[in-house]
């Protein structure tokens, strides 16, 4: 469940030095977001660095056919942007609710970096993991892995990030459109409505409208982990 958070309490500072602390907070500001609003370009000139303090945001990139790609799904306490030291970025992010951000020149970031090594530290600590989670998003996208299996292990995910308990199971505490899973499976969107139904005639999920509920978060490891087809 997303869990709102204030600049001072962002983990990335809770070992930083209250003079590192202080100007950080000096040097930045919140800023608010609407729901479906793109913060964030690939190619962006400069951006600045956004901690997500509020709300949940995808990461996606296009292919060459210009079909979007969600390489992530983020609340608060995370970072947006793919990288710090460089001044542009190659990933989009947009809103998927009204999100609250704190946002912080990246000149000023790295000033802070050369102050602080624990802020220094607690960053590349941050990214590493970030990377570690597209590593093995990759090594999920290889055709030996059954489309049903990515996508109940995508939804067991989202529900043990963003799940809420319901009579029915794990609700997932977001809209999820065929379109939207589509493109975070990265396979066409009648592919992933055949999936859908498919993962719902087991039992394993229960689809209403844009809502989805995990009936039992056992069951559905158990099949994603597994190397049987539906």
């Amino acid at each position: 469940m997303n869990v709102h958070k204030t600049p001072c309490q962002l983990q990335f500072l809770q070992n930083c030095s209250p003079d590192t602390r202080r100007l950080f907070l000096q040097l930045g500001e919140t800023a608010a977001y609407p729901k479906g609003q793109v913060c964030l370009r690939e190619q962006d000139n400069n951006p600045p660095i956004l901690f997500i303090l509020d709300g949940k945001v995808q990461i996606y990139n296009l292919t060459k056919c210009g079909k979007k790609k969600i390489l992530f799904i983020l609340d608060s306490g995370h970072i947006v942007n793919d990288n710090i030291l460089r001044n542009s970025t190659s990933v989009f992010c947009e809103t998927l609710e009204p999100c609250q951000f704190f946002r912080i020149r990246r000149e000023d970031l790295l000033h802070l970096m050369e102050q602080d090594f624990q802020l220094t530290k607690a960053l590349f600590q941050y990214q590493e993991r970030k990377l570690s989670r597209l590593e093995h998003q990759l090594k999920n996208t290889l055709g030996s892995i059954y489309l049903e299996r990515r996508l109940a292990s995508k939804l067991w995910k989202l529900a043990r990030d963003f799940g809420i308990p319901d009579s029915r199971g794990i609700l997932i505490d977001m809209d999820l459109s065929i379109t939207f899973l589509a493109d975070l499976l990265g396979a066409p969107r009648e592919t992933t409505s055949r999936i859908c139904k498919k993962l719902a005639d087991q039992g394993l999920v229960i689809i209403e409208k844009k809502k989805i509920y995990i009936p039992d978060m056992d069951k559905i490891a158990v099949f994603h982990q597994s190397h049987q087809k539906i």
